[in-house]
């Protein structure tokens, strides 16, 4: 029995630094400024439509979610963080879309089995620690035949190179915490669902991203917004030669990864993974 609280304990207290990271910075205006289409493009290549029940997980401020309600779907989003949902609420007022935000854990999803016909998540989900429970709760959640839809950055690609960049200066992650990027690996996914879905497919695509006039100013913006990134820097605070190494990375990541347009801008191809699949029958 002490060993479940422990483990309880535990996991409590690493939900709620991850509840924090996400509080801090700005991520409503990375979502927004970086990456607003993919939402829309995972709710398409899901096939979702009117008077569909659809569950977005880690859904941040409802990137896939509201273009979701507003194919006319019955949509629940769920986040950790109740700051992200509250903005969602705010932008999808806006654009006059009506659904259900509640904060919940992508590992310990508060519906019954079966309750949604499609379980999206856009680079959400891939941030939860624990990857098989995180799986086994989207296929728990979804009905036998329903759609599991997800939108993950590539191990390879830009933003997983940028979380590996980051990595060797961040605390060392909790036992059993395995690395965001591994869900734009099919063969991650594969293991992780097994027998248990069909009709798997798994596509690499890119978005271009050409916010940003210098590497130095990727890097400031990224330090200062995204919560992953503005962690690990708050944990070098009392360590200025570290923060000097890290801001030269990561400007040296942006610098590597421009397709030099000449424009005056970087251009990057951010590779990501769209996934999706059927939950199997049985």
């Amino acid at each position: 029995m002490a060993k479940v609280t422990e483990r309880t304990e535990a996991d409590r207290a690493l939900k709620a630094g991850h509840r924090a990271m996400w509080a801090r910075g700005d991520y409503p205006s990375v979502a927004a400024e970086i990456i607003p289409g993919l939402g829309k493009e995972l709710v398409d290549a899901a096939g979702v439509g009117p008077g569909d029940r659809v569950l977005d997980v880690a859904a941040g401020t409802g990137n896939a979610a509201i273009p979701a309600a507003l194919a006319g779907a019955d949509v629940v989003a769920i986040d950790l963080a109740p700051e992200l949902l509250e903005t969602g609420r705010r932008l999808a007022e806006q654009r006059g879309a009506r659904l259900r935000w509640q904060e919940a854990d992508a590992e310990a999803l508060p519906f019954d089995d079966g309750a949604f016909d499609t379980v999206l998540s856009c680079v959400g989900v891939m941030f939860a620690p624990h990857h098989e429970a995180a799986a086994g709760e989207l296929l728990r959640v979804c009905r036998p035949g329903g759609t599991i839809g997800l939108l993950s950055w590539t191990p390879g690609g830009f933003a997983g190179r940028m979380l590996a960049t980051v990595k060797p200066y961040a605390p060392p992650p909790p036992p059993g915490a395995q690395p965001p990027p591994l869900w734009g690996d099919p063969e991650h996914l594969r293991a992780l669902f097994g027998d248990r879905v069909t009709d798997e497919t798994a596509g690499h695509h890119t978005v271009a991203v050409e916010r940003f006039a210098t590497p130095e100013e990727f890097r400031d913006y990224f330090k200062q917004r995204y919560g992953p990134v503005l962690s690990v820097y708050e944990s070098l605070a009392d360590d200025p030669a570290r923060v000097a190494a890290l801001d030269t990375d990561l400007a040296g990541l942006a610098r590597r990864h421009d397709r030099g347009t000449g424009q005056g801008r970087l251009a990057m191809d951010w590779e990501y993974l769209l996934y999706t699949a059927h939950r199997s029958p049985v």
